[in-house]
């Protein structure tokens, strides 16, 4: 468990995706607390609660037949046996089998769920895997929207967990389609959720409260390294591809020149 209280930053990107200056992270939700085995225990209890028991098998006295003793109680020389239907035998009932009244639920505290969730968030924002948005509003589904946006935002192959300020069915229904963009209301976002994903994008105003920016804009693209002229940079010089290899013979040729004088 880390018990430093740190403030952390975010990047933050417009509505349509461009990226702007990074953010500072309310210190009350993001003050670096990450408990492992609360998110575990968390974790394991949503896991569990997801389960609905429906595997049953039946019992003897549950399985059809076996009314009357397969033979008589003793002159046979085999072994007494009351019923065909006893577990020993074939089509028989099944002993300490599953049944349907099995409940695997496990009830996890309110505080507890809450600190799994505050270090699920703490977790992605340290490994600077949480984006902040300005609010998200489409006029209808559109899955090659989101899937424009993903792509705008850097996230278009990884796990993204979509918070957005609210219900929004219209941004719900454009991520649907989609297996790896999960949209959910941010109040409704469990520490299963959060750890599912690999990059956690959140509404500002699903935080409650102003951002403020830090002034640090996010790092373009590398540059090229300068190399060899493309054709399109030679055409831009005026140069064609046909008097390229023109340039080249009329060197070689005074090249050639310069030595025989020496000889």
């Amino acid at each position: 468990m880390d018990q430093t209280t740190t403030t952390y930053q975010a990047t933050a990107h417009a509505a349509d995706g461009t990226a702007r200056e990074r953010v500072a992270l309310p210190a009350e939700l993001f003050d670096g607390t990450v408990n492992m085995p609360v998110m575990h225990q968390v974790v394991k209890a949503y896991m569990a609660n997801q389960r609905q028991g429906n595997a049953s098998t039946k019992t003897r006295g549950l399985v059809v037949g076996g009314g009357k003793k397969p033979w008589k109680q003793k002159g046979t020389g085999r072994a007494r046996q009351g019923s065909i239907r006893a577990p020993h035998f074939v089509g028989g009932g099944t002993v300490f089998g599953p049944t349907s009244d099995r409940n695997y639920e496990q009830k996890v505290p309110r505080q507890l769920r809450a600190l799994g969730r505050k270090s699920a968030m703490n977790a992605r924002a340290r490994e600077d895997a949480l984006l902040i948005i300005d609010s998200i509003e489409m006029s209808e589904p559109k899955t090659s929207a989101m899937v424009a946006l993903m792509e705008r935002l850097g996230a278009g192959d990884r796990k993204v967990l979509l918070l957005t300020d609210g219900v929004k069915p219209v941004v719900y229904m454009s991520a649907r389609n989609l297996p790896i963009v999960h949209v959910m209301p941010y109040s409704d976002a469990s520490t299963y959720h959060i750890l599912w994903s690999d990059v956690v994008v959140v509404e500002a105003g699903a935080l409650g409260e102003p951002l403020e920016s830090t002034g640090a804009v996010e790092a373009s693209a590398p540059t090229k390294r300068a190399g060899r002229k493309t054709t399109s940079a030679r055409a831009a010089k005026g140069e064609t591809s046909e008097a390229a290899p023109k340039k080249r013979a009329t060197r070689k040729k005074a090249a050639g020149d310069s030595s025989a004088e020496e000889a």
